[in-house]
């Protein structure tokens, strides 16, 4: 079986060393890169292509939300845990919205941390095992179900909610797509069965609840 790549990202020795030599013991993760400044993360990513990015929220050069910003424009994103001993909770919806795979608290058992990086390389749920402080959990599960909502939509219905929640009738939001005021309502139809809403006030509160528009 082929190891699961590994980077590490933290501006603690310590800790650093503490995953590293954690994850020597397991014959199916594999630590291929260690950085201690936010600002070489993306450099590092470049460089290995981790199947996995373990990220420190708070770091020299960057925090974890200006890293996943930079590795938006990346051909290779790893899915990526961020590893904090506080965070808020505007940071925890940011960082879930940019990407992050998973947030754990450094408070954490050793063993809910490879359990997390299995977790996540397979694609599934590390909120599954009910670790860390309920609020956070509860908070990450809530973010998640927003993003997994939030893409159900193209850019173009998207782009399309967004003028309706300025006020725009359907004709001016034909105009601004290049489109006819018929195909703007094919498009309003699909989207409230899409997100579930009747009707063009239900659907602009539901995008503002998502952080939409």
């Amino acid at each position: 079986m082929t190891p699961i790549r590994v980077v590490l990202a933290d501006d603690h020795p310590l800790i650093l060393d503490a995953l590293e030599q954690l994850f020597r013991t397991e014959g199916d993760i594999d630590v291929v890169g260690r950085c201690m400044r936010g600002d070489d993360v993306t450099g590092l990513v470049r460089r290995q292509r981790p199947d996995v990015l373990i990220l420190d929220h708070v770091m020299k050069g960057a925090n974890s939300i200006e890293v996943l910003r930079e590795l938006q424009g990346e051909p290779h994103v790893p899915r990526t845990i961020i590893l904090s001993a506080h965070i808020k909770e505007d940071e925890i919806n940011e960082a879930i919205r940019l990407g992050a795979t998973c947030v754990l608290m450094k408070e954490q058992a050793s063993r809910d941390v490879i359990t997390c990086v299995r977790d996540v390389y397979a694609g599934r749920d590390c909120l599954e095992q009910q670790t860390g402080p309920r609020g956070v959990r509860l908070l990450v599960r809530r973010e998640f179900k927003v993003r997994e909502e939030s893409a159900l939509l193209t850019t173009r219905e998207l782009e399309l909610v967004r003028y309706l929640a300025a006020g725009l009738r359907n004709r001016e939001i034909g105009e601004r797509l290049d489109i006819s005021e018929g195909t703007v309502k094919t498009h309003l139809h699909n989207i409230y069965e899409k997100v579930g809403v009747e009707g063009r006030v239900s659907l602009v509160v539901w995008a503002k609840e998502r952080g939409l528009v």
